[in-house]
């Protein structure tokens, strides 16, 4: 089948050659497999759309950088493995790409983000910062999105990318004042209102984690109703119930099966800062539970409950 050969292509691509002992007469070389030929092999077999969609899209890409291996299409091919689950690929791949384009800050961003889901901060904030020196002075760009929202219209960019991320890499990690230096940045770029959002839900609950009452509250006030979301909504309830305009219980999907990891981590900190840290554990408890593990909210509430 085809997507044998692609299989073996990218193995080359992202393993170096290892030397093995040579068999014996009496020996048989043992053939094993990567987790990345696992998921693949795994998603070939599945009948479902989405794993159909995960597989042409990974293939996709492989054809593309084959190709014509430039940036671009190194960062997709990346993108693409990590979707499938293969972070540690992934990884491998934005290296390489680094390797022989190191001024390009698109490709520390994307390494930087799966450094986070592997939980490797360290070198997701070096990563960041990285990138954040390489965009100075540069025209912001929008950033495709990997996975399309509805109206198929990306809402972020390479700089509210860089530093969004930076900002939570230093949240998860309770560095309180950086992450908050980083997300001020994130609202600056910030152009359109499902970004505001989402940042502000974040400066929020890091000023209120700094006892900054009023700070926290001015964030609020242009928050409104009539906001024009198309993907971001649940950081949109979750600033309109701070501010009072909506209940715990009327938050969208709050409690439900499949609800954001973004909604429960919110309304969980909510507790936590406003004093109730027996509800906000047993919330933050709940979520790494049943959540998703690439969730920020699912990696937020596993780094407080690692503090508690």
């Amino acid at each position: 089948m085809k997507y044998i050969c692609n299989l073996l292509i990218i193995s080359v691509f992202l393993y170096s050659c290892k030397q093995t002992p040579k068999a014996t007469p009496t020996e048989t070389p043992i053939k094993t497999q990567s987790d990345f030929d696992i998921r693949i092999t795994s998603l070939s077999q599945s009948n479902t759309t989405r794993d159909s969609l995960l597989l042409a899209n990974y293939k996709h890409a492989l054809q593309n950088f084959n190709k014509d291996p430039t940036a671009t299409h190194t960062i997709w091919l990346g993108r693409r493995i990590a979707y499938t689950g293969a972070y540690k690929e992934a990884i491998n791949v934005f290296t390489k790409g680094i390797a022989q384009f190191p001024n390009d800050a698109r490709l520390y961003r994307h390494r930087g983000h799966r450094y986070i889901t592997t939980r490797q901060f360290n070198k997701a904030i070096i990563d960041f910062e990285d990138a954040a020196d390489l965009i100075k002075g540069k025209v912001d760009r929008i950033e495709p999105d990997g996975m399309p929202n509805r109206l198929n219209t990306p809402v972020s960019s390479l700089h509210t990318n860089i530093w969004y991320h930076l900002g939570l890499t230093y949240y998860v990690q309770n560095n309180l004042e950086k992450a908050l230096e980083a997300f001020k940045n994130c609202l600056e770029a910030s152009k359109n209102d499902d970004m505001i959002v989402a940042t502000t839900h974040w400066l929020y609950m890091i000023q209120r984690r700094l006892n900054h009452t009023e700070a926290a509250k001015r964030l609020l006030a242009p928050i409104t109703n009539d906001m024009t979301i198309i993907e971001n909504d649940g950081y949109h309830q979750l600033l309109l119930f701070y501010k009072g305009q909506l209940t715990e219980d009327s938050l969208k999907g709050n409690g439900a099966s499949g609800s954001s990891e973004a909604v429960k981590y919110g309304v969980a900190n909510w507790h936590h800062y406003n004093g109730d840290v027996s509800k906000a554990e047993q919330l933050y408890k709940d979520l790494v539970s049943t959540g998703n593990k690439a969730g920020f909210g699912f990696i937020a509430a596993e780094a407080d409950l690692e503090r508690l």
